[in-house]
């Protein structure tokens, strides 16, 4: 059996973390594309030295030429300015919606088969723009946000109760800016509603609050972590987050993630991509996840909804 193809567009942090972890993971041959001349070259040549200590065995590749993307069966899109303090991601969308295009541009015509996970910002809107210059399915072309978004929120109820993060399942919906949509309603350890044991512990209120504070955080995580860095973003996480949706893809997994996906209609959203959960398989995004959000989720998702429209709107 022929190994699957994985190239990665961009060779900055979250590109070089990538590379590493598809190797670690034995998922496939990978290239590693940038412009920056000796860049992927030295950092593929890093990671594929390592391969006798770490015990993979896996094709890697260096280059500045998207020729060398030919049959990939993943695209994973990197490339991009990252945040600096103080910024928004959506104060990002006129630089890297330049970068966006040639990206695309590389793409369609070099690996016309692929499937895209974009994890460019501003995220809606990039992966809106990359699907609309490769002119590939919707399946096709997804974004990665919910996975990281998602984790995030779970990881503070976990340090917030002192459980295992293993046994925590959260998500978020919506747009990957600072009016994302944490599910309060649906967090829970293993089964047990979270809100449950916030009340148990602090009781109602206080336990409402303490949720309150922990939801405000996961919409302002990423800046967090931009504000400490003070030189760049996320880099660990957002690479973990998409080689999870890679993995479920390539090995046809079906798993359930939150995925900025195209709505035809689904949330009550017709035309745009949005974080939701979604089933991702070999063929992509192979089925979206309805279910009934309540008065105040659906206000919160509507608010996110008309930042991504305005977001979209604001591109050239």
């Amino acid at each position: 059996m022929a190994r699957k193809k994985i190239s990665l567009i961009g060779g900055g942090q979250i590109g070089g973390v990538l590379a590493q972890l598809c190797a670690l993971r034995e998922l496939g041959d990978v290239v590693l594309f940038d412009i920056v001349e000796g860049l992927p070259q030295g950092k593929m040549l890093d990671i594929a030295e390592v391969g006798p200590v770490d015990r993979y065995d896996v094709n890697l590749k260096g280059t500045n030429s998207y020729e060398d993307i030919k049959g990939s069966d993943v695209v994973i899109v990197t490339a991009g300015l990252p945040r600096k303090p103080g910024m928004s991601r959506d104060d990002l969308i006129e630089v890297n919606s330049k970068i966006m295009t040639s990206v695309a541009e590389g793409i369609k015509a070099n690996a016309p088969n692929a499937i895209i996970i974009v994890i460019s910002n501003p995220l809606d809107a990039m992966v809106t723009l990359c699907q609309k210059i490769t002119g590939f399915p919707y399946n096709r072309v997804i974004g990665q946000a919910g996975v990281l978004d998602s984790a995030r929120f779970a990881s503070f109820i976990a340090w917030e109760l002192g459980v295992s993060v293993k046994d925590v399942t959260a998500m978020t919906l919506g747009g990957h800016g600072d009016d994302m949509v944490p599910l309060v309603r649906y967090a829970s350890v293993n089964g047990i509603p979270v809100t449950e044991l916030l009340t148990q512990k602090y009781g109602a209120e206080k336990g409402k609050e303490v949720m309150e504070a922990m939801v405000k955080r996961t919409r302002g995580a990423g800046g967090e972590v931009v504000a400490l860095l003070k030189t760049g973003s996320a880099f660990y996480s957002p690479a973990s987050s998409a080689i999870a949706m890679a993995e479920s893809i390539l090995k046809d997994q079906k798993r359930v993630l939150p995925t900025c996906c195209y709505l035809q209609g689904e949330f009550g959203v017709n035309g745009f991509y949005v974080g939701v959960p979604a089933v991702l398989g070999e063929k992509g995004v192979e089925s979206i996840i309805q279910f009934k959000l309540d008065a105040e989720e659906q206000a919160m998702m509507d608010k996110s909804v008309a930042a991504v429209k305005e977001l979209v709107g604001s591109m050239k």
